[in-house]
């Protein structure tokens, strides 16, 4: 899951007093540097909010919720918050350490006893804390599969239990690999100290307070869907709408439904130190609380000159932190399949920025970030429409040549007729730990790959080199074909299978990686 948010109240109203809080880019510029981003990087439609000294003084919708409908973006248009879900479980967390019910380093094992990682020692001393800060040893993603893409079979109770499979790649709490599985076990936290649903909690002690009206806690809770984006991604060439795609049980991950409006009273909040309302008489969580979600937890290595000075970049508990021109940045993005977004505090400045989108460009919402937080800081003369789009011309061209290398060496052994496996040595069925079974077979004479518990992974085998194989997926929003490696017996029979996604851009949440099969007896 990519990088793997929010909003206002009367537009009109501060279209017209924007100068009263200081604003450095102005509304008319916000609108030119939206459209100009829209076309650059072919994005149906983005939201933008900018908060000031606890103002919204920007909160606009651009573009298209879809393109199939063609109804606009406003400051009310639903978006899938993704990753910027993870910020309000760790908040469930400090709330209910606030009451006395739970401390950040809790023993996981005292408060789910079945909970369990591949190695002893890390299961036994894993702490709440343990579970936000992505430093559990794990690879990037690791396990992801197992609700991306979500039309598949697994449980919240099957994920929890397939962590004891999932092999760590680093020492514990040594190395940040971004992970989505342990957000979901923090959110089986919430609910067995809680005794209610992670849902119910986030929407009784957060949303409800703060008065996010149109906020849901996933796509399936969302009451009113009048005003909701369609997700959107290229497929072979072309922006299109893609199918909605999100799994129910991580939506302690990721599920969050929510307007910039509402994300903006959520920001206010954050920036405010867990206060709200009238006179900031009211509290979401305690000031210690909120100090312990902004302290470094996890270090995160800053490598070369970087845009803003940084020198330090690190993971709280729930947000990435780091400093940008000698002030502290509090931010994250997130991504589900066609939507991506980003939320981005400057707390010294009382500076919010929101940036919501319905195609999957991070280049998009990183340039209007980048290009407001400029105009803040005294930043001038970086064109980041301009910086972002020769980074993905960059990065996209390399991809291309990969994959069309492949595709290129595949279609010549076709042609030359030099393709003489047997294919039958490499059907059957395979089994991974933790992912289950994979069937290979032949379909009117073509090898076939199909999963049995992760149900869009299904596609047409193609023979590459030795005994590797490209999978094709059927459904081609995926992007994200993969080599299909076997290993044979002493008799010339398959006997076990790896993979590996082939485009250097495939989202990480597909970890192919990390499977192991071997074939089922």
């Amino acid at each position: 899951m990519k990088l793997k948010v929010f909003s206002l109240i009367g537009i009109v109203s501060f279209c017209s007093c924007i100068s009263l809080y200081a604003q450095v880019i102005s509304g008319a510029e916000i609108d030119t540097l939206v459209e100009r981003t829209l076309k650059t990087f072919d994005v149906p439609g983005i939201a933008v909010a900018v908060v000031k000294d606890d103002k919204i003084i920007h909160a606009k919708g651009y573009g298209v919720r879809s393109l199939n409908t063609m109804q606009k973006v406003d400051e009310h248009t639903l978006f899938g918050i993704a990753s910027n879900s993870k910020a309000f479980t760790s908040a469930a967390l400090g709330i209910l350490i606030d009451e006395g019910k739970l401390s950040w380093d809790d023993k996981v094992t005292n408060i789910i006893p079945e909970f369990k990682m591949y190695n002893p020692y890390v299961t036994e001393d894993f702490t709440v804390r343990d579970l936000l800060t992505h430093r559990s040893g794990l690879g990037l993603g690791a396990g992801d599969l197992m609700f991306w893409p979500d039309s598949n079979s697994f449980t919240k109770k099957d994920i929890m239990h397939n962590l004891r499979y999932l092999k760590q790649v680093s020492s514990f709490r040594t190395k940040y690999d971004y992970d989505n599985l342990l957000y979901i076990v923090a959110g089986e936290v919430v609910e067995r100290v809680s005794g209610t649903s992670w849902e119910n909690f986030i929407e009784a002690k957060i949303i409800q307070p703060l008065a996010m009206k149109e906020t849901a806690t996933s796509f399936k809770n969302v009451k009113d869907k009048s005003n909701v984006i369609d997700p959107h991604a290229p497929v072979e060439g072309k922006v299109k709408v893609i199918r909605r795609d999100w799994s129910e049980v991580a939506n302690s991950a990721g599920g969050i439904y929510s307007n910039i409006t509402d994300m903006s009273k959520w920001i206010i909040m954050q920036m405010n130190n867990g206060k709200y309302g009238e006179g900031l008489t009211k509290n979401i969580f305690s000031e210690r609380v909120h100090e312990e979600m902004w302290t470094p937890q996890t270090i995160i290595p800053v490598h070369g000159p970087t845009a803003y000075s940084t020198h330090f970049s690190a993971y709280g508990l729930g947000w990435g932190l780091s400093d940008v021109k000698g002030y502290l940045q509090a931010s994250h993005t997130g991504g589900l399949a066609g939507i991506v977004t980003q939320v981005t505090l400057i707390p010294e400045l009382k500076l919010g920025i929101i940036v919501f989108t319905n195609q999957q460009s991070g280049a998009a919402f990183t340039a209007i970030t980048n290009t407001i937080k400029d105009s803040y800081l005294g930043v001038k003369g970086i064109d980041r429409v301009k910086q972002m789009n020769d980074r993905v011309i960059k990065n996209e061209t390399e991809a291309a040549k990969i994959t069309g290398d492949i595709w290129k060496d595949i279609e010549a052994q076709q042609k030359s007729n030099t393709v003489v496996k047997d294919i039958s040595l490499f059907t059957g069925t395979y089994t991974d730990q933790w992912f289950g079974d994979i069937v290979i077979s032949q379909k009117n004479g073509k090898l076939w790959f199909d999963s049995k518990r992760s149900f869009l992974l299904t596609g047409e085998m193609f023979a590459y080199k030795g005994n590797t194989f490209i999978v094709k997926w059927t459904d081609r929003s995926l992007d994200a074909d993969a080599f299909v490696q076997f290993d044979l017996d002493n008799t010339g029979k398959a006997n076990h299978v790896k993979m590996k996604a082939i485009s250097p851009l495939t989202d990480f949440s597909f970890d192919f990686q990390d499977l192991d099969f071997s074939r089922a007896k």
